[in-house]
């Protein structure tokens, strides 16, 4: 193969697997760093349940920026659901989650409407609603945390799935993964090419692999925790409504010209209206996930986890300026987001710092989307 092909091979792999690659690089160096101690069973399950909050919120994320827009309430969002999940505990765990999500919906409608029926920016509603839902979980809580959760709603996030079932489900989830790659490929004209196409379609098939291999050990620790569970479900959903729905094909086309999606028959309204709804709906899931494992509902959590969210999309591969982007690329920046924040304190290393780091890294995945234009 001659210079020029090696180089285009290269570039194909970077802007397909960059964000991957950087976060197995990450997990070495972090590991090495730390004697190995961050590459533990017990301490990658903490990891996992660290990044299931996060990588809930950025799936949802995920939908808003590929459309164009932004979501700014996700934090107050998840403080509000997890106080409400908490004071509905009375009335039955059942109708505790239900009644939640219908309240995240309804905050997640309320941001689609006003931008949709009356054009203003996702940036200032949302901006709005952020300070909206936080006041509300301070007075709803009366500002003090609320503590003493069922056992039945703790264990969405604490308890564990026992391994035959959870290696049953991710090695079906696994195969159907490589069912769906395989399909994209071949409808995506990449046999054309046979190298470039064998070349990643092994290492793609060699990626899912190593995940599994990694799950499957992690899963002989205990099983999978529940609330992880939610999380890889919540990511495989939203994968495959983004890459194999008619749906997703909308979110796409109205991220890149959403004048043309709407000349082109495409109901751009009720689209949008939707995912400001899914990502209102993820938001309560988040929250709930959240005050399960802190047995409480904390009228101040939350804070700063729409930065987060944002921050995995962008370092993800998403643009900000929509019409491109991945569930999967945002949970590999969620993970990457998991693993700094991990490894640092596992150094005990300023937490001061940590936030420094992040605004590095999503600098850097900002000027990376613009080199690609």
């Amino acid at each position: 193969m001659n210079n020029q092909g090696k180089s285009g091979l290269g570039r194909v792999i970077i802007g397909k697997y960059g964000n991957l690659i950087g976060l197995i690089v990450l997990i070495v160096l972090t590991t090495i760093l730390t004697n190995g101690m961050f590459f533990t069973q017990r301490n990658l399950i903490n990891v996992l349940r660290q990044v299931s909050v996060n990588g809930i919120l950025a799936v949802g994320m995920t939908l808003v920026i590929i459309t164009g827009g932004i979501d700014l309430s996700v934090g107050s969002v998840v403080a509000l659901t997890g106080v409400i999940a908490a004071l509905l505990q009375p009335q039955g765990t059942a109708a505790a989650i239900v009644l939640t999500l219908l309240a995240g919906a309804a905050i997640g409608g309320c941001n689609g409407f006003f931008v949709t029926k009356f054009r203003i920016p996702s940036f200032i509603i949302t901006l709005g609603m952020m300070t909206i839902a936080r006041g509300l979980a301070l007075v709803f809580s009366k500002g003090e945390a609320i503590s003493g959760l069922n056992d039945s709603f703790s264990a969405i996030s604490e308890s564990y799935i026992s391994p035959s079932i959870s290696l049953t489900v991710f090695g079906f989830l696994a195969l159907l993964i490589v069912f769906l790659f395989v399909k994209e490929r071949k409808s995506s004209g990449y046999e054309r090419k046979i190298f470039t196409f064998n070349f990643i379609g092994v290492m793609s098939v060699l990626f899912i692999a190593a995940a599994v291999a990694v799950l499957v050990w992690l899963i002989g620790f205990r099983g999978m925790p529940a609330g992880v569970a939610v999380f890889l479900g919540i990511a495989f959903l939203g994968a495959y409504t983004l890459n194999q729905t008619r749906f997703g094909r909308y979110v796409y086309a109205i991220g890149g010209n959403e004048e043309a999606s709407r000349l082109s028959g495409i109901n751009v309204k009720l689209v949008k209206f939707l995912v400001f709804l899914i990502m209102g709906v993820l938001a309560a899931v988040s929250g709930m996930v959240l005050a399960a494992r802190l047995n409480s509902g904390v009228p101040t959590s939350g804070v700063m986890f729409e930065l987060d969210a944002i921050a995995s999309v962008v370092i993800g591969g998403t643009s900000l300026s929509g019409g491109y982007g991945s569930v999967g690329g945002s949970i590999i920046g969620a993970f990457i987001i998991g693993t700094l924040n991990n490894g640092m304190q596992l150094l005990h290393i300023d937490p001061f710092y940590q936030e420094i780091a992040k605004g590095v890294i999503i600098i850097g995945a900002v000027l990376m989307d613009r080199k690609k234009k």
